[in-house]
């Protein structure tokens, strides 16, 4: 079971029960549990992850990329998912229709969410006309990593050392810290400042557009506007920061569910890599985990809880700048 290549040799697999949300101090999503530290709209705000069975884990590390082994269990009616679909899990980062830049932290212990700081200022996305923060449920896939020493053969760039971006496309609004099953539906290629960094289109299975959306194509067809406004989001949403507009690779064309499985795979191959790596430099992504057998920074329960319980108490929120609710009208 350790050499699962599915399970990316996870030495035991986690409890599947579905649990709602039972508390703002320590809510339970779907498979896993989190846990907010510090107090959000501040530096200091972390969200943590857990098993199901209370044990801490890395959003990054510990919770496997693909979905297979908890397809079985699923709520969701099977006729939403065809048997040979291949469903990836998701890490929620940011909620559809906000504003604040949250994203797992690679270069801290667990790799809990939080806020990105630039400056010494939090990071948030303008509302750029006519859109409204980020237009999706934003977030990640666990156990990939755009490798930053790897030159791309398609976009001719570095990876941008983070795991591999998804925008959810479902009507669903999620919560930071989520963990859903998504269907992959193509990808976008977004040049950032020289390097490739791979926008994968996805559904949440339990939307109820799943059963119907298999492709880009489908999605051009059934939600007319949303790829371009994909397109204008990506290309515009650094301007009102007095940035120049990004490059996309390929024309910004989207690419096929096909090949955005197979940059999927390459990425998480990337992923296996770093965290067999005997040891990490400097400022390197850091790989401590819960239940990876073969990988060198695996660490007991004990380690893993004494990252969280150094971390501040959870706290009430500290109020937003106005300035995050401002609207930007960017003439093209």
């Amino acid at each position: 079971m350790c050499s699962a290549i599915r399970a990316a040799f996870l030495c035991s697999q986690f409890s599947r029960k579905t649990t709602s949300v039972f508390s703002p101090h320590l809510r339970k999503m779907v498979h896993y549990q989190t846990e907010p530290r510090g107090r959000a709209n501040s530096p200091d705000y972390r969200i943590y992850f857990k098993s199901s069975d209370g044990k801490c884990i890395s959003p990054f590390h510990d919770i496997p990329l693909y979905a297979a082994d908890q397809q079985q269990e699923s709520d969701v009616p099977p006729k939403k998912i065809k048997t040979n679909e291949i469903l990836f899990n998701m890490v929620v980062e940011v909620p559809r229709w906000s504003n604040a830049k949250m994203e797992i932290a690679t270069k801290e212990p667990l790799n809990p969410i939080k806020q990105d700081v630039k400056n010494g200022k939090l990071r948030y996305v303008a509302n750029i006309f006519p859109h409204k923060g980020y237009i999706w449920n934003y977030g990640a896939l666990p156990q990939t990593w755009e490798d930053p020493s790897h030159t791309d053969q398609e976009t001719k760039c570095c990876g941008d050392n983070d795991p591999i971006d998804v925008c959810e496309i479902g009507s669903k609004v999620c919560a930071t810290g989520q963990v859903i099953q998504v269907k992959v539906l193509g990808i976008l290629a977004l040049i950032d400042e020289g390097e490739t960094d791979w926008k994968v289109i996805a559904i949440n299975i339990e939307d109820p557009d799943a059963s119907s959306l298999n492709s880009i194509e489908d999605v051009r067809k059934m939600k007319p506007g949303h790829l371009e406004a994909t397109v204008d989001w990506f290309k515009t949403y650094k301007v009102p920061d007095g940035k120049p507009e990004n490059r996309l690779a390929f024309g910004g064309q989207f690419k096929d569910k096909d090949f955005a499985v197979e940059v999927i795979k390459a990425t998480h191959s990337f992923w296996k890599a770093l965290v067999l790596r005997k040891k990490m430099k400097g400022e390197e992504i850091i790989c401590q985990n819960s239940s990876l057998c073969d990988s060198p920074f695996r660490c007991s329960d004990a380690e893993a809880h004494a990252v969280l319980q150094a971390a501040p108490e959870y706290g009430e929120p500290l109020p937003v700048s106005s300035e995050v609710e401002k609207w930007h009208f960017i003439t093209k």
